[in-house]
């Protein structure tokens, strides 16, 4: 028996933003999308264009507020070729919320407050 990765989950409050931001600041596209027959959520799948692995953004129709993270340590990491203009860009779109020049990395905050690793291509 064997597993393998099929996709990473976050939940969004606003699918319009969260996909905008995702575009933008990691270039992720649209996969596919499926929609509740009831229209009680959307699931949107995102893929690099290189990888198999898939981020699954679930939007609920009901969720009247942003998501509670709480002590949430849990963060997704994406490797860049070219980590200084990377790092450039985020600074400019404002998204960089923490950075370890001691690692060599630093992370991005999405819309809903989800951490996101960059780490330089070996």
């Amino acid at each position: 028996m064997k597993f393998t990765f099929a996709h990473n989950n976050l939940n969004v409050f606003d699918l319009e933003k969260s996909l905008a931001f995702y575009k933008e600041a990691l270039g992720l596209e649209i996969t596919e999308t499926k929609d509740a027959d009831d229209g009680s959520f959307t699931l949107v799948y995102l893929g690099d264009g290189t990888t198999p692995h898939l981020l699954e953004l679930t939007w609920i129709r009901d969720m009247k507020r942003h998501y509670e993270l709480g002590d949430n340590e849990i963060h997704l990491a994406f490797h860049v070729d070219d980590f200084n203009a990377a790092l450039e860009k985020h600074k400019k779109m404002g998204c960089v919320c923490f950075e370890n020049p001691a690692m060599g990395i630093y992370f991005i905050e999405d819309p809903d407050g989800y951490w996101l690793e960059i780490v330089p291509s070996k």
